[in-house]
């Protein structure tokens, strides 16, 4: 029998990666491939029941702080009528709010609606919408979720991406002010531990952490953030595999993903820690610390393909638009990687504040410069989301993101950077255009220290 590597060899071979269309009898030969594929992993019916199981687990709260917090206020949650919106919104109703509000485009996706709530209809995008609904409501929190969360998709809907998840956070910030909002929690992504991604949806919301970060360093409200990784409850993975598990084959980037997971239980749980967590003055990101080990998509492919009893074949189609193939080699620091959450950087981890009792890990997210120190480049991204073009739209959001890369570097302690720097350079020869320039600039910070 073969092993698992001499299969997945032979499937490389069969169908090399890049292909839009595959032929019948390269099919056959993947299906083929793809059930002794499945006779040599036995234990992918496990992993996948795992991955389900998942979507179960929970965080510990401080209940008697969330009663205090939550008691009697004016909630209101933008994107309340999506996944894990739904989720918060009931979890916030433990607590008894005054007065609960969803404020969202109306998308619900089939997700519960909650009793006794109220559901308004806006867009984040549009100004004057939001700030009526904000004048007429006048919370006293809000938890802003709503976004654009498929990082595929933002590659192919740039506009909408970066008008909803940039420019729309920057409408909830406004409004939050205006109206007299004491406190704002945001839903953020791990995706944004990255201090630099030509992807659209991690740029995207690395520059709505930006704008948060900003309006906290103003004062005029509190800000937290949460940063959340694959949630299984609505998991554009495992719909994609039991889609494609039904029609054509099942397309996974490379054999050897693995990725981590929580529920959206957990995610509106940690909400809540980061809203209670909060301090005046600085944004403070949120991520819970075990997420236990990542899961393997292989063997969730796998499992799906069992469990559903369909013949459909693998195929490894390499990496699409949206998502990277390799990370930033400084990415992780191995002093550091396995005692935090793998949703913070190397970057990060010297700031963490780890709570003895707290089930997740915090630190302060600052930048060496905020919008109001250089609105041009926000300026620009708006005049080119009003153009409606795709490239105008990625071009400005890409200067964007450089620029905040230096911004995020210049208050990274110079030894953080110098270890990153010396962690990165081993890996020299490997080093792909990018992530050359975000060397160069690690170096240039640290030297001008």
């Amino acid at each position: 029998m073969a092993t698992v590597s001499e299969i997945i060899s032979a499937m490389h071979e069969a169908a090399p990666p890049g292909q839009d269309q595959l032929d019948h009898p390269v099919l056959g030969e993947l299906r083929s491939l793809t059930q002794a594929l499945i006779a040599a992993c036995p234990g992918a019916g496990e992993e996948y029941a795992r991955f389900l199981a998942l979507g179960q687990r929970c965080i510990a709260v401080p209940e008697a702080e969330l009663a205090a917090w939550l008691g009697g206020a004016t909630v209101l949650v933008t994107g309340g009528t999506g996944c894990i919106g739904s989720a918060l919104m009931a979890q916030v109703a433990r607590w008894r709010p005054g007065r609960l509000v969803s404020v969202s485009r109306g998308v619900t996706d089939g997700w519960p609606r909650l009793a006794g709530a109220q559901y308004v209809h806006a867009d984040i995008r549009d100004r004057r919408g939001l700030a009526a609904v904000f004048d007429e409501i006048r919370p006293d929190l809000v938890f802003h979720v709503a976004a654009q969360r498929d990082p595929g998709l933002a590659e192919h809907e740039v506009h909408r991406t970066v008008s909803t998840n940039v420019l729309g956070t920057r409408q909830v910030i406004a409004a939050a002010e205006n109206s007299g909002v004491s406190h704002v929690v945001f839903a953020s992504t791990g995706k944004a531990l990255r201090p630099y991604s030509r992807e659209v949806y991690t740029a995207s919301k690395r520059a709505a952490e930006w704008l948060v970060a900003g309006a906290a360093a103003r004062g005029s409200a509190i800000y937290s953030a949460a940063r959340f990784t694959h949630v299984v409850d609505n998991s554009i993975i495992r719909q994609r595999l039991l889609a494609w598990s039904e029609r054509g084959a099942l397309r996974l980037h490379a054999a050897d993903i693995m990725f981590y997971a929580q529920s959206a239980l957990e995610s509106a749980q940690l909400l809540l820690c980061a809203g209670v967590a909060a301090r005046r003055g600085t944004l403070r990101a949120h991520a819970i610390s075990d997420l236990g080990w990542p899961v393997s998509l292989l063997d969730l492919a796998l499992g799906t393909l069992a469990r559903t009893g369909s013949e459909a074949p693998i195929y490894f189609s390499g990496y699409d638009p949206g998502y990277e193939s390799r990370p930033f080699p400084g990415l992780y620091d191995p002093l550091t990687a396995g005692q935090l959450s793998p949703l913070l950087s190397a970057f990060e981890a010297a700031g963490v504040d780890q709570a003895a009792g707290r089930p997740t890990d915090a630190f302060a997210l600052r930048f060496g410069s905020y919008p109001q120190d250089d609105d041009g480049l926000l300026r620009a991204l708006q005049d080119a989301c009003d153009t409606g073009a795709s490239a105008a739209v990625r071009a400005e959001l890409d200067a964007l993101s450089w620029w905040l890369l230096d911004a995020a570097l210049a208050v990274v302690p110079r030894d953080t950077l110098l270890r990153v720097a010396r962690l990165t350079a081993q890996f020299d020869r490997e080093l792909s255009p990018s992530h050359r320039r975000i060397l160069a600039a690690v170096q240039a910070h640290a030297g001008a220290r």
